[in-house]
Order: structure tokens, then C-alpha cells, then sequence
């Protein structure tokens, strides 16, 4: 699957690496610029899906990317994060031509989430069950971001739980992604070790998937 590619415009290199290996972890393909001149340079020469521009670098402000990108007709999102949280320099970017404003210090999974809003519905990340229970992306579902270790069958079952989610998916449509010689009691099974595989990550947990007796399974909605 192609990584959505990534601007990030950032003179400071911590900020910036942390950046970088937060979105790499995503499936992001992240290049860093710490000056206006060598990140213009490479917009001319290369394709990116993103940019996630500062407006205080070395040599120019960030607002000389925005009128680039204007000059020249490039459609790529553009979001701003700054330490600047004044409404003038918020309007001024917005102006310019910037999609979105983020004031430093904010959460990487704030900014991952508005990311995926402006590329757009196409993404190979899809969010349910609340903003950070659960997430699937690629072939992992994640709790609270962190990986549940599943099966293939039971990724296959978690899987439909989330895209249908406080509904009631009946059995025979969970039947569907086992193997012919499975019983009802396979299902069941499949169903007992995903509870326990997220109790094992949070304890404290509710069960998240309720039983419907003689209809199905429902993925409860977090509250």
C-alpha cells in the first residue's frame, strides 16, 4: 500500500524526530526541512500528500510557503503548527491559504487525526468506537493505540464488530469468515479469546462486545 507522504517544516530537530517516528509508526512517509529555501526547493520536484508547516524557521517565516504554494496552484493541504496562539497570526495563516492551525504544544494523536481529515476519506485508517479506543489500520486493530494480538479469523470478526458498531450482526454473517467445518461453539470461542485479548491490555475494562442471545454479537459504543 502507498504511504501517504508527508512535508513537516520544523527547525527544531526534536520536535521534528519526534514528529517524524509518531507519523512513521502510522504508516506515514515524513521528510523534514528545517528552512523555507530547501523545503520550496523539494515541493518543486517532488509529490506530497501533506505539508505540516512552522512559521518560525532560520531564514524566512512559514507564511513564505503559503504564498508559494498559492503562486505556483499547488492543492496540498497545509497545517500550520506554531507556538504563535494569537488570533491575528491564526487569521493571517488562514489567509495565506492554510487549512488548519495547531498551537504547539498539542497531541501527536490530535494532529493525526486532523491529517487523515484533510487527505481526505481515502485513508488506510479508520477510527470508531470514540476518537482512540479502537483503530484499525492496515491489517492490526489497535486499543488505545496499542496492537491486539489477534488471529486472522478473529481480525476477520473484530473487524465487522467495528464497521457496524452498536448494531447487531447476526451470526450467520460472523459465520461467513470461518472455515465450513466450524460450529457455533468456534464462534463463541473466537468471541471469548478477543474479550480476553483486550482485558489482557486493559484489565479494567468493560466488555466492549455484548452478547445478543439468539440474534448475534454488538460492539457496544464507548461512552
Amino acid at each position: 500500500m502507498k504511504k501517504n507522504k508527508i512535508l513537516l517544516i520544523e527547525d527544531d530537530i526534536d520536535i521534528a524526530v519526534s514528529l517524524q517516528e509518531f507519523l512513521s509508526e502510522r504508516s506515514f512517509d515524513v521528510e523534514i526541512f528545517t528552512t523555507i529555501t530547501d523545503a520550496i526547493f523539494r515541493i518543486k520536484f517532488n509529490q506530497y500528500d501533506l505539508i505540516l508547516l512552522d512559521l518560525t524557521l532560520p531564514d524566512y517565516e512559514g507564511f513564505e510557503v503559503l504564498k508559494f504554494l498559492n503562486s505556483e496552484n499547488y492543492n496540498i493541504p497545509v497545517i500550520v503548527t506554531s507556538g504563535h496562539s494569537d488570533t491575528q497570526t491564526k487569521i493571517k495563516a488562514f489567509k495565506f491559504g492554510a487549512n488548519d492551525y495547531l498551537v504547539k504544544p498539542f497531541d501527536p494523536l490530535e494532529l493525526e487525526a486532523r491529517i487523515w481529515v484533510h487527505l481526505g476519506k481515502n485513508s488506510n485508517i479508520k477510527t470508531f468506537i470514540s476518537d482512540t479506543i479502537l483503530k484499525i489500520k492496515n491489517h492490526t486493530i489497535y486499543y488505545e493505540n496499542r496492537p491486539i494480538k489477534l488471529t486472522r479469523t478473529e481480525f476477520k470478526i473484530l473487524k465487522i464488530l467495528i464497521e457496524n458498531p452498536n448494531k447487531i450482526v447476526h451470526r450467520e454473517d460472523l459465520y461467513k469468515v470461518l472455515s465450513p467445518k466450524s460450529s457455533s461453539r468456534t464462534l463463541d470461542g473466537h468471541i471469548k479469546n478477543i474479550r480476553k485479548k483486550i482485558k489482557e491490555i486493559d484489565p479494567l475494562s468493560e466488555d466492549m462486545i455484548v452478547t445478543e442471545y439468539g440474534l448475534g454479537y454488538r460492539l457496544k459504543e464507548h461512552s
